[in-house]
């Protein structure tokens, strides 16, 4: 029985150390960059739906944008809208500014947008 006992103790701290290491192997080198925006006064639902559909364009255009989300269900303080985009890395974040697949977002982007307040997160 003690033999049990301890096997089964070893066999169980092995999986814990085993899955601490999987976690920290495993965690995504992805940046996620999260837009909260808040929309002119005078823009009109169609430049909306505008600059929302050039973003959700732009992992076509651009090879490290590898997701978009825009339905956000639920955005505090004055925000009208949150846009989130997933990045490969760092890196491709960073060459992502001035990018030519930024400069043709932002033609439909900018002319509607107020203000906005970005954040970018990764592991």
């Amino acid at each position: 029985m003690k033999k049990y006992f301890l096997a089964l103790l070893a066999a169980t701290l092995l999986s814990l150390g085993a899955a601490s290491a999987t976690a920290s192997e495993t965690a995504p080198k992805s940046v996620i960059h999260v837009v909260s925006v808040k929309w002119k006064a005078d823009a009109s639902p169609a430049a909306i739906k505008a600059a929302l559909d050039g973003v959700q364009a732009l992992p076509a255009a651009y090879k490290g944008i590898t997701r978009v989300w825009t339905n956000a269900f639920k955005v505090q303080g004055d925000w009208s809208h949150v846009i989130v985009m997933e990045f490969a890395d760092e890196a491709a974040l960073k060459a992502y500014a001035g990018s030519d697949a930024q400069k043709e977002w932002y033609k439909v982007y900018l002319p509607v947008r107020e203000r906005s307040n970005t954040h970018d997160i990764t592991n």
